[in-house]
């Protein structure tokens, strides 16, 4: 079963576990952050130009993001592989 979350509901995870962390970060400032990130149909975000210029986009722990044979690739970085692998809870 594949189960979907959307800009707005990645929003709301994002600014509920920044507060968690002590951050006072609005749900409508995450949605523009991540909006400035990946972008939208219309206008592109910094990954989708840094991909379209023929880099790679490196998050530490998380992955990096490349394009293979014209199509936006993730590799998971270690941190990732372990927390979604349950070595890291």
């Amino acid at each position: 079963m594949e189960l979907l979350v959307d800009r707005s509901a990645l929003a709301e995870a994002t600014a509920r576990k920044a507060s968690e962390r002590g951050g006072q970060v609005s749900v409508d400032d995450v949605g523009r952050v991540l909006e400035a990130l990946f972008g939208t149909v219309v206008d592109a975000g910094t990954l989708a130009e840094a991909l379209r210029r023929d880099r790679t986009v490196s998050v530490m722990g998380f992955g990096s993001f490349h394009l293979q044979d014209g199509t936006a690739v993730l590799r998971p970085g270690q941190a990732l592989n372990e927390y979604l692998n349950g070595s890291l809870d």
